[in-house]
């Protein structure tokens, strides 16, 4: 369990990653944990492929909150905030914090104690449209017009992932502005990748954002409610939550 935020060390943040893309057999195995609602959004994808990734997503999600809840799977109870971000019922909402992401083929999902968390990963693919002048800030547009080629290419989907990210984690969606923040286009480590805040929205101080290990083709953030303190960040392991739930049934 990633620690309690009372404690004086470090924020926790458990990251778990696996693949969308899995057998047929796993995925009717995986589609009777979800909910009828689950089940019945599932239904509506028109792709094979969209349907199946979205079950093995939502399956994931539930057999690992479902092993730091002690429960089964099936009976992990979600709600949502006011702006749609997906939350535990009111009776688990103040053991954990989690926020999943998915992009192609990938899946991550940030888990943590009592502290807010936002995540976000996706594919570098080529652009087809002019997305950042619509929602980048000024500073992040000239940031970004300053380099060229494959090099301004993967400084978008680092500054994309990292607006997601703290959008996620704040909690209002994107009632946030987009330009109401800046974030760093650099390929530098550290959690202070958020560099500008206006005032309206928080404090500049109570916020960690930092990148991902991902894997090779995408790129990755995780932003945590810090409070100041110091993020650690624990990568765990599929195997990790299949032999907890195994230890369950």
């Amino acid at each position: 369990m990633p620690n309690d935020p009372g404690s004086a060390g470090p924020v926790a943040v458990d990251i778990w990653n696996w693949s969308l893309d899995q057998s047929l057999a796993d995925v009717v195995d995986a589609h009777t944990l979800l909910s009828g609602d689950e089940q019945g959004r599932a239904q509506r994808f028109l792709k094979d492929v969209d349907r199946r990734r979205y079950i093995v997503g939502r399956t994931g999600l539930r057999r690992i909150l479902a092993t730091y809840l002690g429960i089964e799977p099936r009976a992990v109870r979600f709600g949502y905030n006011n702006w749609g971000k997906p939350e535990l019922d009111l009776a688990d909402r103040s053991r954990l914090h989690f926020n999943l992401s998915h992009s192609a083929g990938e899946a991550m999902l940030a888990v943590s104690a009592h502290t807010e968390v936002g995540i976000d990963i996706e594919e570098i693919r080529p652009l087809e449209e002019d997305i950042a002048s619509h929602f980048f800030s000024g500073s992040e547009c000239a940031a970004l017009a300053a380099l060229s080629g494959g090099e301004r290419l993967v400084a978008f989907y680092r500054c994309w992932t990292r607006k997601e990210a703290f959008v996620k984690a704040h909690g209002a969606g994107l009632s946030v502005p987009l330009d109401s923040f800046d974030v760093s286009l650099e390929a530098v480590e550290g959690q202070h990748l958020l560099e500008r805040l206006d005032r309206d929205v928080g404090r500049l101080a109570d916020w960690a954002l930092l990148n991902l290990d991902v894997v090779d083709g995408f790129c990755g953030a995780l932003a945590v409610s810090a409070a100041g303190r110091d993020v650690k960040i624990h990568y765990r392991s599929r195997s990790a939550w299949s032999a907890n739930m195994a230890s369950m049934m």
